[in-house]
Protein backbone atom coordinates (compact mmCIF):
# COMPACT_ATOMS: atom_id res chain seq x y z
CA UNK A 1 0.00 0.00 0.00
CA UNK A 2 2.77 2.02 1.04
CA UNK A 3 4.24 1.88 -2.45
CA UNK A 4 1.23 2.44 -4.32
CA UNK A 5 0.98 5.81 -2.48
CA UNK A 6 4.35 6.46 -3.19
CA UNK A 7 3.56 5.51 -6.89
CA UNK A 8 0.59 7.89 -7.15
CA UNK A 9 2.57 11.15 -5.60
CA UNK A 10 4.76 9.91 -8.13
CA UNK A 11 2.13 10.23 -10.58
CA UNK A 12 0.69 13.41 -9.61
CA UNK A 13 3.75 15.08 -9.25
CA UNK A 14 4.39 14.41 -12.64
CA UNK A 15 0.90 15.53 -13.89
CA UNK A 16 1.63 18.97 -12.00
CA UNK A 17 4.68 19.42 -13.71
CA UNK A 18 3.07 18.36 -17.44
CA UNK A 19 0.78 21.08 -16.37
CA UNK A 20 2.82 23.64 -15.25
CA UNK A 21 4.85 23.14 -18.58
CA UNK A 22 2.13 22.95 -20.63
CA UNK A 23 0.49 26.52 -19.15
CA UNK A 24 4.24 28.13 -19.76
CA UNK A 25 4.36 27.28 -23.06
CA UNK A 26 0.92 28.12 -23.71
CA UNK A 27 1.42 31.59 -21.83
CA UNK A 28 5.06 31.92 -22.30
CA UNK A 29 7.10 34.07 -25.55
CA UNK A 30 6.43 33.02 -28.73
CA UNK A 31 8.77 32.22 -31.65
CA UNK A 32 7.75 35.36 -33.59
CA UNK A 33 10.90 38.03 -33.60
CA UNK A 34 8.97 40.67 -35.69
CA UNK A 35 5.42 41.80 -35.31
CA UNK A 36 3.26 40.35 -38.58
CA UNK A 37 -0.30 40.83 -39.70
CA UNK A 38 -2.17 37.51 -40.18
CA UNK A 39 -5.57 37.14 -42.48
CA UNK A 40 -7.82 35.24 -40.84
CA UNK A 41 -10.79 34.32 -44.14
CA UNK A 42 -14.30 34.42 -43.94
CA UNK A 43 -15.68 30.48 -43.16
CA UNK A 44 -12.14 29.88 -42.09
CA UNK A 45 -11.92 27.02 -38.12
CA UNK A 46 -9.54 27.96 -35.66
CA UNK A 47 -7.44 24.87 -37.33
CA UNK A 48 -7.09 26.92 -40.15
CA UNK A 49 -6.35 30.02 -38.38
CA UNK A 50 -3.45 27.75 -36.45
CA UNK A 51 -2.28 26.78 -39.80
CA UNK A 52 -1.93 30.68 -40.53
CA UNK A 53 -0.12 30.90 -37.41
CA UNK A 54 2.48 28.50 -37.76
CA UNK A 55 3.00 29.57 -41.28
CA UNK A 56 3.16 33.26 -40.34
CA UNK A 57 5.86 31.94 -37.79
CA UNK A 58 3.93 33.28 -34.29
CA UNK A 59 3.47 29.30 -33.40
CA UNK A 60 5.91 26.48 -33.43
CA UNK A 61 3.31 23.70 -34.12
CA UNK A 62 -0.24 23.84 -35.43
CA UNK A 63 -1.03 20.70 -33.47
CA UNK A 64 -0.07 21.68 -30.09
CA UNK A 65 -1.42 24.78 -30.30
CA UNK A 66 -4.78 23.31 -31.33
CA UNK A 67 -4.90 21.12 -28.38
CA UNK A 68 -3.04 23.93 -26.18
CA UNK A 69 -6.25 25.76 -27.08
CA UNK A 70 -8.87 23.07 -26.69
CA UNK A 71 -7.82 22.38 -23.00
CA UNK A 72 -6.43 25.72 -22.05
CA UNK A 73 -8.31 28.29 -23.90
CA UNK A 74 -11.91 29.24 -24.42
CA UNK A 75 -14.93 28.46 -26.68
CA UNK A 76 -15.16 31.91 -28.33
CA UNK A 77 -15.12 31.81 -31.81
CA UNK A 78 -12.09 33.31 -33.84
CA UNK A 79 -13.37 36.70 -36.16
CA UNK A 80 -12.67 37.21 -39.73
CA UNK A 81 -10.04 40.19 -40.44
CA UNK A 82 -6.63 41.28 -40.39
CA UNK A 83 -4.72 40.92 -37.04
CA UNK A 84 -1.51 42.03 -36.08
CA UNK A 85 0.58 39.61 -33.64
CA UNK A 86 3.16 41.58 -31.70
CA UNK A 87 7.14 40.38 -31.57
CA UNK A 88 7.25 37.08 -29.59
CA UNK A 89 3.17 36.45 -28.55
CA UNK A 90 2.53 33.88 -26.80
CA UNK A 91 -0.31 31.55 -27.83
CA UNK A 92 -2.80 32.35 -25.64
CA UNK A 93 -2.43 35.96 -26.50
CA UNK A 94 -2.63 34.96 -30.39
CA UNK A 95 -5.54 33.27 -29.55
CA UNK A 96 -7.34 35.99 -27.48
CA UNK A 97 -6.54 38.41 -30.52
CA UNK A 98 -8.18 36.64 -33.05
CA UNK A 99 -11.33 36.48 -30.63
CA UNK A 100 -11.28 39.66 -29.12
CA UNK A 101 -9.34 42.70 -30.85
CA UNK A 102 -10.85 44.22 -33.54
CA UNK A 103 -9.43 43.57 -36.78
CA UNK A 104 -6.89 46.30 -38.61
CA UNK A 105 -8.68 48.85 -40.49
CA UNK A 106 -7.08 50.76 -43.28
CA UNK A 107 -9.01 54.03 -44.47
CA UNK A 108 -9.24 55.64 -48.32
CA UNK A 109 -9.92 59.11 -48.48
CA UNK A 110 -12.17 60.61 -51.21
CA UNK A 111 -11.24 64.37 -50.69
CA UNK A 112 -14.14 67.13 -51.55
CA UNK A 113 -14.21 68.12 -55.36
CA UNK A 114 -12.41 64.95 -56.45
CA UNK A 115 -14.05 63.56 -59.84
CA UNK A 116 -15.03 60.33 -60.69
CA UNK A 117 -11.78 59.86 -62.65
CA UNK A 118 -9.76 60.38 -59.83
CA UNK A 119 -11.78 58.71 -57.43
CA UNK A 120 -11.66 55.10 -59.29
CA UNK A 121 -8.12 55.69 -59.86
CA UNK A 122 -7.56 56.41 -56.33
CA UNK A 123 -9.37 52.99 -55.70
CA UNK A 124 -8.05 50.87 -57.95
CA UNK A 125 -4.36 52.13 -56.21
CA UNK A 126 -4.99 51.52 -52.75
CA UNK A 127 -3.50 48.92 -51.72
CA UNK A 128 -5.23 45.56 -49.98
CA UNK A 129 -8.34 46.01 -52.22
CA UNK A 130 -9.83 43.37 -54.76
CA UNK A 131 -11.26 43.41 -58.00
CA UNK A 132 -11.87 45.60 -60.53
CA UNK A 133 -14.29 48.46 -60.90
CA UNK A 134 -15.83 50.91 -63.22
CA UNK A 135 -15.40 54.43 -63.07
CA UNK A 136 -18.07 55.72 -60.99
CA UNK A 137 -20.94 57.91 -62.54
CA UNK A 138 -20.15 61.26 -61.40
CA UNK A 139 -21.07 62.92 -58.16
CA UNK A 140 -22.23 59.50 -56.86
CA UNK A 141 -19.48 59.14 -54.04
CA UNK A 142 -20.06 61.19 -51.12
CA UNK A 143 -16.07 62.64 -50.29
CA UNK A 144 -15.39 61.37 -46.59
CA UNK A 145 -12.84 59.46 -45.19
CA UNK A 146 -13.74 55.14 -45.66
CA UNK A 147 -12.60 52.14 -43.40
CA UNK A 148 -11.58 48.65 -45.35
CA UNK A 149 -10.35 45.80 -44.40
CA UNK A 150 -7.66 43.84 -46.30
CA UNK A 151 -8.73 41.36 -49.04
CA UNK A 152 -11.96 43.58 -49.10
CA UNK A 153 -13.23 43.99 -52.39
CA UNK A 154 -13.53 47.25 -54.29
CA UNK A 155 -16.89 47.07 -55.35
CA UNK A 156 -18.12 46.70 -51.73
CA UNK A 157 -15.98 50.04 -50.32
CA UNK A 158 -17.26 51.71 -53.49
CA UNK A 159 -21.45 50.75 -52.92
CA UNK A 160 -20.39 51.93 -49.61
CA UNK A 161 -19.31 55.38 -50.58
CA UNK A 162 -22.53 55.54 -52.64
CA UNK A 163 -24.53 54.31 -50.37
CA UNK A 164 -23.30 57.32 -47.98
CA UNK A 165 -24.12 59.53 -50.24
CA UNK A 166 -27.65 58.77 -50.79
CA UNK A 167 -27.94 58.62 -47.00
CA UNK A 168 -26.55 62.26 -46.09
CA UNK A 169 -28.56 63.71 -49.29
CA UNK A 170 -31.79 62.35 -47.99
CA UNK A 171 -31.36 63.83 -44.33
CA UNK A 172 -30.05 67.14 -45.84
CA UNK A 173 -32.90 67.48 -48.47
CA UNK A 174 -35.48 67.05 -45.61
CA UNK A 175 -34.13 69.94 -43.28
CA UNK A 176 -33.40 72.12 -46.72
CA UNK A 177 -34.79 75.94 -46.69
CA UNK A 178 -37.44 77.14 -48.06
CA UNK A 179 -37.45 79.04 -51.51
CA UNK A 180 -33.90 77.24 -52.97
CA UNK A 181 -32.92 77.72 -56.31
CA UNK A 182 -32.69 73.81 -56.83
CA UNK A 183 -35.92 71.74 -57.13
CA UNK A 184 -34.52 67.95 -56.73
CA UNK A 185 -31.85 66.26 -54.62
CA UNK A 186 -30.10 65.79 -58.39
CA UNK A 187 -29.74 69.22 -58.92
CA UNK A 188 -28.45 70.03 -55.73
CA UNK A 189 -25.31 67.67 -56.42
CA UNK A 190 -25.14 69.31 -59.61
CA UNK A 191 -24.65 72.51 -58.04
CA UNK A 192 -23.00 71.75 -55.04
CA UNK A 193 -19.77 70.35 -57.29
CA UNK A 194 -19.84 73.30 -58.86
CA UNK A 195 -19.91 75.08 -55.41
CA UNK A 196 -17.03 72.67 -54.21
CA UNK A 197 -14.71 72.98 -57.09
CA UNK A 198 -15.41 77.27 -57.19
CA UNK A 199 -13.33 77.31 -53.40
CA UNK A 200 -11.02 75.25 -50.66
CA UNK A 201 -12.52 77.23 -48.08
CA UNK A 202 -15.21 75.79 -46.02
CA UNK A 203 -16.32 78.42 -44.83
CA UNK A 204 -17.22 80.52 -48.27
CA UNK A 205 -19.42 77.55 -49.25
CA UNK A 206 -22.75 79.05 -47.91
CA UNK A 207 -21.89 82.33 -49.70
CA UNK A 208 -20.80 80.85 -52.80
CA UNK A 209 -24.12 78.52 -52.64
CA UNK A 210 -25.88 81.88 -52.48
CA UNK A 211 -24.43 83.55 -55.11
CA UNK A 212 -25.14 81.01 -57.85
CA UNK A 213 -28.64 80.68 -56.36
CA UNK A 214 -29.47 84.26 -56.93
CA UNK A 215 -27.89 83.85 -60.49
CA UNK A 216 -30.76 80.92 -61.20
CA UNK A 217 -33.69 82.74 -59.87
CA UNK A 218 -33.27 85.57 -62.21
CA UNK A 219 -32.02 83.43 -65.10
CA UNK A 220 -28.34 84.82 -65.14
CA UNK A 221 -25.41 82.38 -66.40
CA UNK A 222 -23.33 80.81 -63.69
CA UNK A 223 -20.12 81.32 -65.60
CA UNK A 224 -18.24 79.05 -63.52
CA UNK A 225 -14.95 78.35 -64.81
CA UNK A 226 -15.04 74.50 -63.45
CA UNK A 227 -17.99 73.80 -65.93
CA UNK A 228 -15.73 74.89 -68.90
CA UNK A 229 -12.84 72.43 -67.77
CA UNK A 230 -14.83 69.48 -67.36
CA UNK A 231 -15.69 68.91 -70.16
CA UNK A 232 -11.88 69.31 -71.35
CA UNK A 233 -10.54 67.20 -68.49
CA UNK A 234 -13.29 65.66 -66.53
CA UNK A 235 -12.45 67.14 -63.90
CA UNK A 236 -8.66 66.87 -63.57
CA UNK A 237 -6.75 69.98 -63.45
CA UNK A 238 -6.25 72.12 -66.78
CA UNK A 239 -2.87 72.82 -66.47
CA UNK A 240 -3.35 76.27 -68.27
CA UNK A 241 -5.03 79.27 -68.77
CA UNK A 242 -8.59 78.86 -70.57
CA UNK A 243 -8.65 79.82 -73.59
CA UNK A 244 -11.03 81.54 -75.50
CA UNK A 245 -12.63 79.33 -77.50
CA UNK A 246 -13.43 76.88 -74.72
CA UNK A 247 -15.01 79.70 -73.37
CA UNK A 248 -16.82 80.35 -76.06
CA UNK A 249 -17.69 76.69 -76.81
CA UNK A 250 -21.40 75.32 -76.29
CA UNK A 251 -22.32 71.52 -74.42
CA UNK A 252 -24.06 70.42 -71.35
CA UNK A 253 -21.63 71.59 -69.31
CA UNK A 254 -20.01 75.35 -69.80
CA UNK A 255 -22.41 77.70 -68.35
CA UNK A 256 -21.06 80.47 -70.27
CA UNK A 257 -22.70 79.58 -73.07
CA UNK A 258 -25.56 78.46 -71.64
CA UNK A 259 -28.05 79.76 -68.68
CA UNK A 260 -29.12 77.02 -65.83
CA UNK A 261 -27.19 74.14 -64.59
CA UNK A 262 -25.04 71.50 -66.14
CA UNK A 263 -26.58 68.37 -67.20
CA UNK A 264 -24.76 66.50 -64.62
CA UNK A 265 -22.53 66.78 -61.84
CA UNK A 266 -18.42 67.93 -62.55
CA UNK A 267 -17.38 66.23 -59.14
CA UNK A 268 -17.81 64.41 -56.29
CA UNK A 269 -18.79 66.58 -52.87
CA UNK A 270 -18.99 66.54 -48.96
CA UNK A 271 -21.74 67.16 -46.70
CA UNK A 272 -20.58 70.56 -46.21
CA UNK A 273 -21.46 71.77 -49.94
CA UNK A 274 -24.77 70.33 -50.07
CA UNK A 275 -25.76 71.70 -47.15
CA UNK A 276 -24.70 75.09 -48.37
CA UNK A 277 -26.54 74.15 -51.27
CA UNK A 278 -30.01 73.45 -49.42
CA UNK A 279 -28.65 76.10 -46.58
CA UNK A 280 -27.61 79.09 -48.74
CA UNK A 281 -25.99 82.32 -47.12
CA UNK A 282 -28.65 85.03 -47.84
CA UNK A 283 -27.08 87.85 -49.81
CA UNK A 284 -27.55 90.56 -52.48
CA UNK A 285 -23.94 89.23 -54.11
CA UNK A 286 -23.96 88.51 -57.62
CA UNK A 287 -20.32 88.02 -58.18
CA UNK A 288 -17.16 86.99 -56.93
CA UNK A 289 -13.58 86.65 -57.78
CA UNK A 290 -10.24 85.39 -56.17
CA UNK A 291 -8.85 87.76 -53.56
CA UNK A 292 -5.19 86.57 -53.54
CA UNK A 293 -4.86 84.81 -50.24
CA UNK A 294 -7.32 81.51 -51.20
CA UNK A 295 -10.65 83.37 -51.16
CA UNK A 296 -12.51 85.64 -52.57
CA UNK A 297 -14.03 88.78 -52.75
CA UNK A 298 -17.87 89.32 -53.26
CA UNK A 299 -20.16 92.10 -55.15
CA UNK A 300 -23.64 92.94 -55.67
CA UNK A 301 -23.16 94.72 -58.89
CA UNK A 302 -21.13 94.38 -62.21
CA UNK A 303 -18.96 97.59 -61.77
CA UNK A 304 -17.85 96.63 -57.85
CA UNK A 305 -17.26 93.52 -59.53
CA UNK A 306 -14.87 95.04 -62.23
CA UNK A 307 -12.56 96.90 -59.69
CA UNK A 308 -12.27 93.54 -57.74
CA UNK A 309 -10.62 91.74 -60.87
CA UNK A 310 -9.04 94.95 -61.74
CA UNK A 311 -7.51 94.19 -58.01
CA UNK A 312 -6.67 90.55 -58.58
CA UNK A 313 -5.20 91.14 -61.96
CA UNK A 314 -2.48 93.79 -60.84
CA UNK A 315 -1.92 91.43 -57.71
CA UNK A 316 -1.27 88.67 -60.15
CA UNK A 317 1.02 90.82 -62.12
CA UNK A 318 2.92 91.83 -59.63
CA UNK A 319 3.29 88.14 -58.68
CA UNK A 320 4.75 87.61 -62.24
CA UNK A 321 1.77 85.65 -63.30
CA UNK A 322 0.20 87.83 -65.70
CA UNK A 323 1.88 90.36 -68.66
Amino acid sequence: MRKLGCLGLIVAGLLIAGLVAALRAWGGEGPLEEPVAVVIQEGETLTDAAGTLEEAGVIRSQSRFLLFARFLGNNAPIRTGEYEMPARVSQSEALRILQEEPPIQRFVTIPEGMPAVLVHQRLMATEFLTGEIPVPEEGSVLADSYAYERGESRADVLARMQLALDEELAALWAARSEDIAVSTPEEAIILASIVEKETAEPSERPLIAGVYSNRLRIGMRLQADPTIIYPITQGRALGRRIRRSEIDARNDYNTYSMAGLPRGPIANVGREAIEAVLNPAETDALFFVADGSGGHVFAESYGEHRENVERWYDLRRQRGEMD
